[in-house]
């Protein structure tokens, strides 16, 4: 049966229609003056009925039966979208089953941003995010409020805006504030782990590797998000040309998902432990761990064909027998990376194809040479 978290005028209107009563017969009902209903009447979401009637109001709608409460659902979605009276919706405050939608929204953005569906996930949080000031939401309501605030960080950081006010830095220190109201530890160390991702992806590599390492022995986090703290120590070290310490962190990371059974975290692993063997000019095993990456994927999804094929394909290029296979795979990546709207991991394509076109020229030509000689 439907409830109302706080009731205003507008709810009660909603509740005076659906069990189909005059103002006079209604305020007979719960005991009150008839003026008192008309107010509410009038008043809408902009007068909020007394405690002691807040719980009149209650066991009047918990008395009534199922057509009744179907119809006090329908008036006050009529209702809220009256705007007659200059009053804006978004002063009515979530109820029951706005929390229970909401939450339902939170699980179908998570399935779109997994598929990269950007703008269908983007539409499902600002239907909450534009309806609710944070300041006026109970703690179930802020706690909502952070999950979706979060999400759009995720949304923003895959979609490579990291920085400024439109970016996955600002909605996730929106999001940390509120969890830290909340004193919610678990989720506040999750933040820190995806701020540090945010300072990576950022150049900020120092800084990223010295909160990864911290928050790599944080109890704060499960043992998953651990050692993915622990594998991304790699990836910054890896990034700085320690290809040799980023692949013992990287190692470990794999032997803890195994045993942790974590297998699309141990595919990725295997992905970012070849990039760090290209970097030590080991291409032999850089190419046995991508072979076993590709092959061990767990899921197929836009993001991570797009990230698999650019390690595939760096590593490729490092080899002047494999040059043009690379460059082939590079650009289909690149294609889909757009097509996809992966603005960092076309940027990122984009930076290997810059980086390597002088030397892939290079080795070309030397080729070339050894033929004709």
């Amino acid at each position: 049966m439907t409830s109302v978290h706080e009731w205003t005028g507008l709810e009660a209107r909603a509740l005076r229609l659906a069990l189909r009563m005059s103002v006079r017969v209604f305020a007979q009902h719960l005991g009150v003056a008839p003026r008192t209903v008309a107010k509410w009447d009038h008043l809408g979401p902009a007068t909020r009925p007394r405690p002691d009637t807040q719980a009149i109001l209650d066991t009047a709608l918990a008395r009534a039966d199922s057509a009744a409460h179907l119809r006090f659902e329908t008036q006050l979605l009529e209702l809220a979208q009256n705007t007659d009276q200059g009053l804006r919706v978004t002063r009515v405050g979530p109820r029951a089953w706005d929390y229970e939608t909401w939450t339902d929204d939170l699980d179908r953005s998570v399935v779109a941003l997994s598929r990269q569906s950007f703008s269908y996930a983007r539409d499902l949080l600002n239907r909450w995010l534009t309806r609710y000031d944070p300041h006026a939401l109970d703690d179930k309501g802020l706690y909502l409020f952070a999950r979706s605030t979060t999400l759009l960080g995720d949304l923003q950081r895959d979609q490579g805006a990291v920085a400024g006010p439109l970016s996955a830095r600002r909605s996730y220190l929106s999001a940390r504030s509120i969890y830290c109201q909340l004193d919610i530890p678990r989720r506040i160390a999750q933040l820190d782990l995806s701020l540090a991702v945010v300072a990576e992806m950022s150049g900020r590599l120092d800084e990223a590797a010295k909160e990864y390492e911290s928050l790599a022995v944080d109890d704060r986090l499960s043992p998953r998000d651990r050692t993915r703290a622990r594998l991304w120590v790699g990836t910054t070290l890896s990034k700085n040309d320690k290809n040799d310490y980023a692949a013992r962190l990287m190692t470990t990371a794999i032997c803890e998902f195994e045993s942790l059974g974590e297998p699309e975290d141990w595919s990725v692993a295997h992905q970012k432990l070849a990039l760090a063997h290209r970097g030590s000019e080991n291409l032999s095993e850089a190419l046995r761990l991508i072979d076993l990456a590709r092959a061990t994927a767990v899921t197929d999804v836009p993001m991570q064909r797009v990230r698999l094929e650019t390690a595939y394909g760096h590593i490729l290029l490092s080899d002047r027998a494999t040059v043009d296979d690379g460059l082939v795979i590079l650009d289909r990546a690149a294609r889909e990376a757009a097509k996809h709207g992966l603005a960092h991991q076309l940027r990122s394509i984009e930076g290997i194809q810059r980086s390597t076109q002088g030397r892939t020229t290079v080795l070309l030509s030397h080729g070339d040479q050894g033929a004709a000689e």
